[in-house]
């Protein structure tokens, strides 16, 4: 099969010809049908963050397509089944999965991380582990729930715990971003979509928000929020990674708010402990998605309630992968499939 094979920092990505994996005992042999594409990736290729398999590995952990063949003692997938592949895969076993806390397990391995992924014609993993998608849902945009939309999700429902009527500021509307914005407004939040992106804000206001400001013009986006608010945000979600960020995010809340912080940074934030003291503030991290919650993505994803058109930019050939991953390096678009 043909795979997109990354060989280290210095050396980058190269189109290969290597094995098809054989699924062992409770595998899953997946035809895969797309795989979108991550900034997630981009630590890798530029930035030199190590993977936790050292290379050659295959990249990609946002796989959705039909299962090829299925090894022994898996009962329940036929050859052809539609499958959503999770991008982090759970022992089932560990405090945290006996908790549902999949995403939070002892011995997580996540696909183009700890073991080869899904920029490749052919991806074997745990048949536990697949999700059924149904046949409104094109496969190849079915890719983005793995990860883009998932993530969101759990941040939206499980972290952030937006409610009807709670006002929310989502700083960053990126690929995550934007289904943070999409998944709030499905769950009744009125929505505040903060970027220095026009198009980006433009797709925000699509996807529910009610406001939608880009920083650059106002002279305090504090001020601004607290106006259209009365006084701050419930909620506030930092979608990028960026101490400034986190802490603009942080600065949005009204009393009793709560902050979630999504984007990964190695650097520190400065955040006025006495003013989370003094009243009552909140601030948690979100980590992925659970196994337990794909379904139920899927399905609003189904009833049109989450929508993937909108967030997924366009397709790139296997062939084609390093012109996706320039797409993503200069901004272009959301989200970026590759297409096996």
């Amino acid at each position: 099969m043909k795979a997109a094979v990354f060989h280290g920092a210095d050396r980058g990505l190269s189109i290969e010809e290597v094995p098809t994996p054989t699924p062992r005992a409770g595998e899953a042999l997946v035809r895969v049908s797309g795989c979108g594409m991550c900034h997630t990736d981009l630590h890798y290729l530029d930035h030199g963050v190590p993977t936790f398999k050292p290379p050659p590995i295959i990249l990609g952990h946002e796989a959705a397509g039909t299962v090829a063949s299925v090894g022994e003692g898996v009962t329940g997938w036929s050859e052809g089944d539609r499958v959503l592949i999770p991008a982090v895969l759970s022992c089932g076993r560990c405090r945290f999965c006996r908790m549902g806390r999949e995403n939070l397990c002892e011995g997580l391995e996540m696909l183009g991380n700890h073991i080869d992924g899904a920029y490749a014609e052919y991806v074997a993993v745990r048949a536990s582990e697949l999700i059924r998608v149904p046949d409104e849902i094109s496969l190849e945009a079915a890719s983005v729930i793995a990860d883009a939309v998932s993530t969101p999700y759990h941040a939206v429902k499980h972290r952030g715990r937006v409610q009807t009527g709670d006002t929310v500021a989502v700083v960053g509307c990126g690929g995550v971003g934007l289904n943070v914005v999409q998944c709030a407004a499905a769950a009744g939040g009125r929505v505040i979509a903060i970027d220095l992106n026009e198009e980006r804000l433009g797709i925000a206001r699509s996807l529910g928000a009610a406001e939608a400001i880009n920083p650059e013009g106002v002279e305090r986006l504090d001020k601004q929020v607290r106006k259209l608010t009365g006084g701050g945000v419930d909620v506030a979600f930092e979608a990028i990674g960026n101490p400034a960020t986190i802490e603009l995010a942080f600065s949005l809340l009204r009393k009793g708010g709560r902050l979630c912080v999504i984007g990964f940074s190695h650097e520190p934030a400065s955040i006025p402990v006495g003013k989370m003291m003094f009243f009552e503030l909140e601030m948690v991290g979100s980590l992925g998605c659970g196994g337990g919650e794909y379904p139920e993505i899927v399905e609003l994803v189904r009833q049109g309630r989450l929508q993937l058109d909108p967030v997924v930019s366009g397709f790139v050939p296997l062939a084609e992968i390093e012109s996706g991953f320039d797409r993503l390096r200069r901004g272009e678009g959301v989200r970026w499939v590759v297409t096996p």
